[in-house]
C-alpha cells in the first residue's frame, strides 16, 4: 500500500507538472517530484518491490482528480495538493503510531520529516496565499446545512399536505428564510469574534507585548458566501418537485447523491475518513427524512390537515 500511495502522489505530481500554467506552482511541483521519487525509491528498496504500476482504483482517481484541476485551474491545484499533503501527514502518524517500536517505523519517521519539512512547508507556503480555507468550508458546509434542512422540509411538507404545489411553496419559503438566517448567524458570530480578536490585538499592542495577526475574514462577505451557500445546497430537494414530483422519493435520490459527492469533497479537503464522512451524512438524511415524514404524517392525522 505504501509503494501504491507514493507512485500515486509522483504520478498525481506529475500530471499537475504537465497541466500548471503558474510559474510558482511548477516549482513547487518540480521539488515535490524530486522528494516523491526519492520516498517511492525508498519503499520499493525497503519491501524488495519492483512494483511501478498503479492498480485500476488509483488510476481512476488519479483520472479524476487530473480532470477536476484541469477545470478549475491553478486553484484546483492547490487545493488538491494541500489535500494530498493532509492525507499524507495523517496516513503516516497513523502508521508510525503503530509502528514506531519496529524496524518499519524507523521508515515512517524518516518520511515523516520529509513531510513536515519540507513537502508540508513547500505546500502551505504555496497555497497560503492562493486558497482562503474559510471561505471554502463556508461554501461546503452551507451547501450540506441546506440540503439536509430543506430535504427534511420537503419531507415534512409531503407528510402533511400531499400536494406538490403546496410543499413547493412551503418549502421554497423556509430556503429563503433559512438562507437569510444562516447569513445572519455567519455574521453575528464572525463580527462578535472579530470585535474580540480586535480588542485583544490593541491590548496586547498597548501592552507591547507580540500581537498576532487580526482576522482576515469579513463577516460581510462569509455571511453572503454561507447564504447563497446553504440557498444552492436547498435547490436540491426543491428542484424535483418544481419539475413534477409529486412524491419526497426524487428529492431523496437527488439529495443523497449530492450529499456523497459534497461529503467526498469535504472529507477530501479536511483531510478525513471519505467513507466514514460520506455515512454519517447518509445517516443525517436519513434520520431527517425519517422524523419529519413522520411529524407530517401526525400532524395530518391529529390536525387534519389537507389540501
Amino acid at each position: 500500500m505504501l509503494i501504491l500511495d507514493e507512485l500515486f502522489d509522483l504520478s498525481l505530481y506529475q500530471e499537475l507538472r504537465r497541466i500548471s500554467r503558474d510559474t510558482e506552482s511548477q516549482r513547487v511541483l518540480d521539488e515535490l517530484i524530486t522528494v516523491e521519487t526519492q520516498h517511492l525509491a525508498f519503499w520499493q528498496t525497503f519491501f524488495d518491490s519492483r512494483l511501478t504500476a498503479l492498480d485500476v482504483g488509483r488510476r481512476l482517481k488519479l483520472q479524476f482528480m487530473v480532470l477536476a484541476c484541469r477545470l478549475l485551474g491553478t486553484t484546483g491545484i492547490h487545493l488538491v495538493l494541500e489535500a494530498i499533503e493532509v492525507h499524507g501527514v495523517r496516513k503516516y502518524l497513523s502508521l508510525w503510531a503503530g509502528y514506531k517500536d519496529q524496524p518499519l517505523g524507523n521508515a515512517l519517521k524518516g518520511i515523516l520529516m520529509d513531510e513536515f519539512k519540507h513537502e508540508d512547508v513547500l505546500v502551505s507556503q504555496l497555497t497560503a496565499r492562493k486558497i482562503n480555507p474559510e471561505r471554502i468550508r463556508n461554501i461546503f458546509l452551507g451547501l450540506n446545512d441546506g440540503l439536509v434542512e430543506i430535504l427534511g422540509a420537503v419531507s415534512g411538507f409531503f407528510g402533511a399536505f400531499g400536494d406538490a404545489t403546496t410543499v413547493l411553496i412551503a418549502a421554497s419559503t423556509t430556503a429563503v428564510a433559512g438562507s437569510i438566517s444562516m447569513a445572519a448567524g455567519a455574521y453575528a458570530a464572525l463580527n462578535s469574534e472579530k470585535e474580540v480578536q480586535t480588542t485583544e490585538f490593541l491590548r496586547r499592542r498597548f501592552l507591547g507585548e507580540e500581537t498576532a495577526t487580526q482576522m482576515e475574514e469579513q463577516p460581510f462577505t462569509s455571511a453572503v458566501v454561507v447564504g447563497c451557500a446553504y440557498f444552492l445546497g436547498a435547490l436540491v430537494p426543491v428542484l424535483p418537485v418544481l419539475f413534477g414530483a409529486k412524491t419526497a422519493l426524487l428529492s431523496l435520490l437527488t439529495a443523497g447523491g449530492t450529499v456523497v459527492l459534497v461529503s467526498t469533497l469535504l472529507a477530501f479537503l479536511s483531510g478525513m475518513d471519505v467513507t466514514k464522512r460520506i455515512a454519517l451524512n447518509l445517516v443525517i438524511i436519513t434520520i431527517a427524512v425519517g422524523v419529519t415524514y413522520g411529524i407530517g404524517l401526525l400532524a395530518k392525522q391529529v390536525w387534519g390537515i389537507s389540501v
